[in-house]
């Protein structure tokens, strides 16, 4: 069934002041998703990238060090857009309950700030010499935090 004229005018009425309270959820809404756009922006900053590249490239056959500084640079900053673009993507993708990767990659958070360690049994067998050499080697490693 249609919507009448005066359901139309409401309609719009509603659309209209939407747009001017969140433009960001009415663009949403139309259908330009934050997804697609972060898509878009990783894809013209990866080929800003690779003009970069180019222009860097050039300053070193020139032997000209400011051209290819200005192209180091324009490397540099197209990769930080496009990395952000990309995390961008990661976080549209979860806000929209599809399965993605968390923007901490990995990282998290314990309680105190340590990580929990899993007790290791110890072998009552000695093994070889190069077996306890690198139980040893491994123990030292937890023991000063990975280093």
């Amino acid at each position: 069934m249609p919507l009448s004229e005066e359901e139309l005018r409401l309609l719009e009425q509603m659309e209209r002041a939407l747009l001017q309270e969140d433009p960001k959820f009415a663009s949403t809404l139309r259908g330009t998703t934050l997804r697609r756009s972060a898509r878009r922006r990783a894809i013209v900053a990866s080929a800003i990238f690779v003009v970069g590249v180019a222009v860097l490239m050039t300053g070193a056959i020139t032997n000209t060090w400011a051209v290819g500084i200005v192209g180091f640079g324009v490397m540099l900053g197209s990769a930080t857009v496009a990395l952000n673009a990309a995390r961008g993507q990661q976080v549209a993708a979860a806000a929209n309950g599809r399965t993605a990767g968390h923007p901490s990659h990995g990282f998290t958070v314990h309680e105190g700030g340590k990580r929990p360690r899993a007790r290791r049994q110890r072998r009552t067998s000695s093994g070889s010499f190069m077996e306890r050499m690198d139980e040893r080697w491994r123990h030292r490693r937890e023991q000063n935090g990975g280093f």
